[in-house]
């Protein structure tokens, strides 16, 4: 059997894989099958509508696209990797194969799934919607498959060259934060447009001229052109793709010989905490330390905290931007990130996967398992309030209305308080695993995405409804509802934590079960 047939066969089984066992992982790979058709089918129809729209306007266009559909190829995979287990050199250097063989196989495992082939509609459809004339044509189909070619040689490059490093949690919290700053990047053309600086046309030919002159964007306009400029644009594509392919080989040669660096020993210190000079010795106290560990040394933990803070931020500003600013400000700002961290706790058992086991021997009445959820909740708030009181002072004097940092403060608290009580049903109403396998970013076990998608959804739902009693006198004017809300937030917080230690003791098997799926 070819190298070809062979790895397409190995992902083809990995990905009707999902379509055995039990039915969260059926619906979850049913809904990535159903988005990437939505994907394919919109994005060709839009590519394609574009021959309605003027020559210059639909070039710039498929540079842009192009462009940004290399960039995704190049990020999304860093951001999967542990999951897929074919983006790791080192799951596959126990095949009896040469690296180019290997490299050849790993090219056809790439290649092969829905979105491969969703991308590939979606750059025919520019065929479609740009290409003129014969040479257009001729040129747009090596076009196609240039872009296409070198989408996956460029992501295989990067991951290969990055997976030792990828393994190390130093590497994973690198590459959590640059993810992120990705993500506060893609909100700049929101704010630009918001502030009403720039023509939208003028910033799209911008791009487009920068962007030209890259492998994409070449390819974009050869499609364009059809002529002997184009010709001599896709040789240039395909050298970039070629020598892009023999560095590919290179750092796979170099990665399937070099130590796994995550398994080289490393010192441990001996730590004294400040916990138990603030607390009684006993479970709370246990409960609040472990918390505070994971926050500071799990980068998944860190990930969502810094991503919390961060992104509800720039999401406010970006928002409010338009509008003019106000004592209101300070007071959405710092309510947005109160509602992002406690968003963390829509799934609090998740992190602790198998060994919640201990947790569940140890938890012998509801009780118990109050006690546990209050820990966690305790020891967020003691990084959440510095944070929020952090960020209501900023955006206080920023806005120029120092007089809202008070009620910013006291509104972030009773969203935090919120938050929690709603994550502590959703925790144990819907469970699911947080995979403690190499990324940072990796949301839940395979076939669980859709009860992640619900648990997340409900949890921002149901802090949003119970959040409008004081968040509407507020909106009104009515700044002394504040001083209510954290003591609203607390009477929240306490209920929802009955409510889930009531539910989740009746329950821990399932619980333990649902957070302990294989990944």
């Amino acid at each position: 059997m070819s190298t070809v047939a062979l790895f397409a066969q190995l992902k083809l089984r990995l990905l009707i894989g999902n379509l055995r066992g039990d039915t969260q992982r059926k619906l979850g790979f049913i809904f990535t099958l159903i988005m990437s058709v939505f994907v394919s089918v919109i994005g060709f129809l839009l590519m394609s509508l574009l021959r309605l729209a003027s020559p210059d306007a639909a070039a710039s266009i498929v540079v842009v696209v192009f462009s940004l559909m290399l960039i995704g190829w190049m990020i999304v995979p860093l951001l999967a990797f542990g999951l897929d287990d074919t983006l790791d050199p080192a799951r596959l250097s126990l095949f009896p194969l040469p690296t180019h063989r290997l490299a050849v196989g790993m090219f056809t495992a790439s290649a092969t799934g829905v979105w491969p082939l969703a991308t590939l509609i979606v750059t025919t459809g520019a065929l479609v919607g740009l290409a003129t004339g014969v040479g257009g044509v001729l040129l747009g189909i090596v076009a196609v498959l240039l872009q296409f070619a070198l989408c996956l040689v460029a992501s295989r490059l990067v991951t290969t060259a990055l997976s030792s490093a990828l393994r190390t949690r130093r590497g994973r919290d690198v590459l959590a934060v640059a993810a992120i700053f990705v993500v506060l990047l893609a909100q700049l053309p929101n704010l630009v447009l918001n502030g009403n600086i720039g023509d939208p046309a003028a910033m799209l030919r911008g791009a487009a001229a920068v962007l030209r002159w890259t492998p994409s964007g070449m390819a974009a306009h050869a499609m364009a052109d059809g002529g002997l400029t184009g010709l001599a644009e896709l040789v240039g594509v395909a050298l970039v793709v070629v020598v892009a392919g023999w560095l590919w080989i290179k750092a796979l040669s170099r990665a399937l010989v070099t130590p796994d660096a995550s398994t080289r020993a490393v010192s441990v210190r001996r730590e004294s905490g400040l916990i138990d000079r603030f607390l009684p010795d006993g479970p709370l106290a246990a409960v609040v330390t472990k918390e505070l560990k994971y926050i500071r040394r799990e980068p998944r933990s860190r990930v969502g905290w810094f991503s919390s803070v961060v992104v509800a931020v720039v999401l406010g500003f970006s928002v409010t931007r338009s509008l003019e600013t106000g004592t209101w400000l300070p007071i959405l700002l710092t309510a947005s990130a109160g509602m992002m961290i406690a968003l963390q706790s829509a799934n609090s058992f998740g992190i602790d996967g198998r060994s919640l086991w201990m947790n569940a021997v140890a938890t012998g009445s509801e009780r118990g398992l109050s006690t546990d959820l209050a820990g966690r909740h305790l020891a967020g708030a003691m990084i959440a309030t510095p944070l929020l009181i952090l960020i209501a002072t900023v955006a206080g004097l920023l806005a120029g209305h120092p007089e809202g940092i008070a009620p910013a403060v006291l509104t972030g608290l009773g969203a935090l308080g919120i938050g929690y009580g709603v994550g502590s049903v959703t925790s144990v109403v819907i469970p699911y695993t947080v995979p403690d396998r190499m990324n940072a970013f990796t949301g839940a076990a395979p076939g669980q995405g859709g009860q992640a998608f619900v648990s997340g959804m409900g949890a921002l739902l149901g802090v949003s409804a119970l959040s409008l009693p004081f968040v509407v006198p507020l909106f009104f004017g009515l700044y002394w509802v504040s001083v209510l809300a954290p003591f609203y937030g607390l009477l929240a917080e306490a209920l929802g934590r009955r409510l889930g230690a009531k539910i989740g003791y009746a329950r821990l098997p399932e619980l333990l079960a649902a957070v302990s799926q294989a990944t």
